[in-house]
């Protein structure tokens, strides 16, 4: 029987503020709670460390909500925050890349892809001390085959994507499609896919007995005739099965610690692995293509983009970004073309950089999520930023 690997992965994310805005509500308590779900992960991996293979995926959105000193302050009674960001620095984790305010990027202009992606890693390397990050986890695993190019650029090796995009150029059987890492080109650039199998996830997310995933593995992965690696990934704070302080009947006592347990008693079946060490050992050398699309919600399947686009004000939305965006770039242009020939431009572009901040916060997945709730977030954005951009261009004509 072929090799079988497990690679498991979370992705932890909070919309901009939202800690600080559940500490001021009725819902005190949850804050508390997600805060605990951030703290926890190293505390479980104490005493695991020789076998413990675990990835995570921090938005940009959360990271800059755990670098502020108000929020530290805020929470400090219920975290150390900088205690355990200093524990995740030392841990043993594969860390993956994202975008800095948790864009679904093929829904955003392709213009700001590269900003998105490179300020996170600066605030990644800074706050999980990395240098660098073999993969990338897309925002609401949103992907698109034009995305290969900027991902290779900013040095990724891999990236997630849910198994039922992949497009085989030959006729691929269904274990094939989930339990093997392709190669993808686009316009030159390569860059390896990595499956996530979708029902695996949904389990691991809504709360899993251990020998049921143990033997699903085994079932799934007997007609392998190759070393199968099977990544499973979900949210890591979100519902009751990771926000109980009763540690023993949640995901981490109930279904993960039991899982390490049985692999070092030789008796689980398959091995967890980094996916970047599954990746040297046994690199992929088959190419397959990719439909767009993301992962579930609990309403939407995903492919089709309808949780961010469906209602006619996440459509006016979305126009008014590509809109915002371009102006911005008009504005960049005219800065960068009159440089040489400006006294003071330092104000100026202080004004389009501020500007561009507010317009990558207006691309913010959660404010498209949720029908036509929160769109007037993306909105209040743009009009910080339209603001900044007029002062801006109304300096460069009057210079």
């Amino acid at each position: 029987m072929a090799e079988i690997y497990h690679a498991l992965g979370l992705h932890m994310h909070q919309p901009p503020g939202n800690l600080v805005a559940l500490h001021n509500s009725a819902e005190s308590w949850e804050a508390r709670q997600i805060l605990w779900c951030y703290d926890r992960p190293t505390r479980m991996l104490e005493g695991y460390e020789d076998v413990a293979r675990l990835h995570l995926s921090f938005s940009g959105t959360l990271l800059k909500q755990l670098e502020d000193p108000g929020v530290r302050q805020t929470f400090a009674e219920v975290a150390d925050i900088e205690d355990f960001l200093n524990r995740y620095r030392r841990a043993n984790i594969e860390y993956l890349g994202s975008g800095l305010y948790h864009p679904v990027y093929p829904l955003t202009p392709q213009a700001d892809w590269d900003a998105q992606t490179e300020w996170w890693q600066g605030l990644g390397r800074h706050l999980l001390g990395r240098d660098r990050f073999p993969g990338f986890w897309p925002p609401e695993m949103g992907f698109c085959m034009e995305m290969i190019p900027m991902l290779a650029r900013h040095g990724y090796q891999y990236v997630l994507v849910d198994s039922i995009y992949l497009k085989p150029r030959r006729p691929m059987r269904w274990e094939e499609l989930r339990y093997r890492p392709y190669r993808a080109r686009y316009e030159g650039a390569e860059i390896i896919v990595v499956p996530r199998d979708r029902e695996l996830s949904n389990a691991q997310l809504s709360g899993t007995d251990p020998g049921w995933f143990q033997q699903e593995i085994h079932e799934r992965t007997r007609p392998c005739d190759f070393p199968a690696l099977v990544t499973t990934w979900t949210d890591g704070e979100n519902g009751g099965w990771f926000r109980t302080t009763k540690i023993e009947s949640g995901f981490w006592g109930f279904f993960y610690r039991p899982l390490l347990d049985r692999f070092r008693a030789g008796t689980l079946g398959f091995t967890p692995i980094h996916i970047s060490q599954y990746l040297a050992q046994y690199p992929p050398t088959e190419e397959v293509d990719v439909h767009p699309g993301a992962w579930n919600t609990e309403h939407q399947w995903g492919g089709d983009f309808t949780q961010w686009t469906g209602s006619l004000l996440q459509k006016k939305g979305w126009d008014e970004v590509r809109r915002a965006s371009e102006y911005y770039w008009q504005v960049k242009r005219a800065f960068d073309q009159q440089l040489a020939a400006l006294t003071h431009p330092e104000e100026i572009r202080r004004l389009i950089v501020r500007a561009f901040d507010h317009l990558l916060a207006a691309e913010t997945s959660c404010n498209f999520y949720w029908g036509s709730r929160w769109v007037s977030r993306s909105f209040d954005e743009l009009e910080q930023a339209y603001a900044l951009l007029d002062a801006a261009m109304h300096q460069l004509r009057n210079a």
